[in-house]
């Protein structure tokens, strides 16, 4: 229903049918990787994403997650992309570099493609507040990939 009269307004859609999906997982901490992995292919076949429309590919960590994910975006193959993985925090400014360029990375490849990405890179200051926050994120994003991705189907729906 639309908030105002004579308003258009696009559907809120997380029915994956027919959605292809990309994720890039980070190989760093492969202990938070795989939670965040495990709990996204589960929520995305739970909203109807076939498992063979579901692709993985892995990289060393967050830095290349999205030089990946632009060429899986340039491809035209995905309607949806997931980065997922986790940036700790140490006793270095590294953390910062790696949160905020892995992020920036992301945003960039998403607006210069028009592919949506959901960011499942997780920024903590330790293991344990990723291992508690990764089940949550991980189906978060397939939520975000099929909802967006469904949204600029939507787009180009509409005459």
């Amino acid at each position: 229903m639309a908030r105002c009269e004579d308003v258009h307004e696009y559907d809120v859609s997380l029915d994956g049918e027919g959605l292809v999906i990309g994720i890039v997982m980070s190989r760093f901490s492969p202990e938070i990787g795989e939670g965040l992995l495990s709990a996204c292919t589960s929520e995305l076949r739970r909203l109807g994403v076939d498992e063979s429309d579901i692709s993985l590919a892995t990289v060393p960590g967050a830095l290349e997650i999205p030089l990946t994910l632009q060429t899986m975006a340039q491809s035209g193959r995905f309607d949806a992309l997931v980065a997922l993985g986790a940036v700790i925090r140490g006793e270095t400014y590294h953390f910062e570099i790696v949160a905020n360029d892995s992020s920036r990375g992301l945003m960039e490849v998403q607006l210069d493609c028009g592919v949506p990405i959901a960011n499942g890179i997780l920024t903590c200051e330790d293991d344990d507040q990723a291992l508690a926050r990764m089940q949550q994120k991980g189906s978060d994003c397939a939520q975000v990939a099929v909802e967006m991705a469904n949204l600029l189907h939507a787009f180009g729906e509409r005459s």
